[in-house]
């Protein structure tokens, strides 16, 4: 289906771009537009205005700190970090990107994009929620830290309001992860997924059990404690054509096992 007429504009820097978002409530920020245009040809969505952050260089670039923590422009592509050096800080990162789609979206998607459209099936979100990432999101009263459990809200929401651009993303130290899925086809959006972090204590986090990633906090990453952890979620996942409730329950488990496995094998 073709996309209906829409407004375009480039903003040259943060602060005009901002000032586009706030002058008009249908106006809508492009990042890759993996999602977003494939959203608009279905007209699920018809944004009155496309705001291109391609050109902003203050939301590009990823950076290693002398702590270890690692801070990713919103703008970085999948396979900006997948080859990024400084990315290889946390591996788990450039793996479950070049796990997503093909090569084109792959060097068009970004990992901002990624987390502020949201939807339950995107590898991106639980990985992040499981690695205990911050999101600064920057307004007209400047910018604000934003914890994973606090920055997504629902399908398709996420804490980043109206006249709103999430910046940067910053994920501390670590490099014992995991990551594990069921997809629709080797390159396909998940049926069910789970990323888990153990460096110190063990968190796991849950996708497409729900709106937004469920989080859970197992008392050791073996097997009968994660397992015991995803019952005591209670979990009540939707169904579709992809896989029933209990299905996704069944998996939910069986991948936070797997997830808690690889995360494990990889402490030092």
């Amino acid at each position: 289906m073709l996309l209906r007429e829409v407004g375009y504009a480039r903003p040259g820097s943060l602060a005009e771009a901002l000032e586009l978002l706030r002058a008009d409530d249908g106006a809508r920020a492009l990042a890759g537009g993996q999602t977003l245009i494939n959203v608009m040809k279905a007209r699920a969505g018809s944004p009155d205005t496309l705001v291109d952050l391609n050109a902003l260089q203050e939301l590009k670039g990823i950076e290693l700190g002398g702590d270890g923590t690692l801070e990713l422009g919103a703008m970085a592509t999948y396979t900006e970090i997948m080859e990024s050096s400084e990315a290889r800080a946390r591996p788990i990162l450039g793996e479950v990107c070049a796990q997503i789609a093909d090569v084109q979206v792959r060097n068009r998607g970004t990992i901002g994009g990624n987390a502020c459209t949201n939807d339950p099936t995107n590898h991106l979100p639980p990985l992040l929620a499981a690695l205990g990432a911050t999101f600064v999101v920057q307004g007209a009263d400047g910018a604000r830290d934003v914890p994973a459990e606090q920055f997504f809200l629902g399908v398709y929401l996420t804490a980043v309001a109206p006249g709103e651009l999430l910046t940067k993303i910053r994920i501390p130290a670590g490099r014992s992860d995991g990551f594990a899925a069921v997809t629709l086809g080797v390159e396909g959006t998940c049926i069910a997924s789970a990323a888990a972090s153990v460096n110190g204590g063990v968190r796991i986090a849950l996708g497409c059990v729900d709106a937004v990633p469920v989080v859970i906090t197992p008392a050791s990453p073996e097997a009968d404690a994660v397992k015991a952890a995803v019952t005591a979620a209670a979990l009540d996942p939707p169904a579709d054509v992809h896989a029933s409730a209990a299905y996704r329950r069944h998996l939910a488990e069986v991948l936070a096992v797997r997830a808690a496995q690889q995360a494990s094998e990889r402490r030092s």
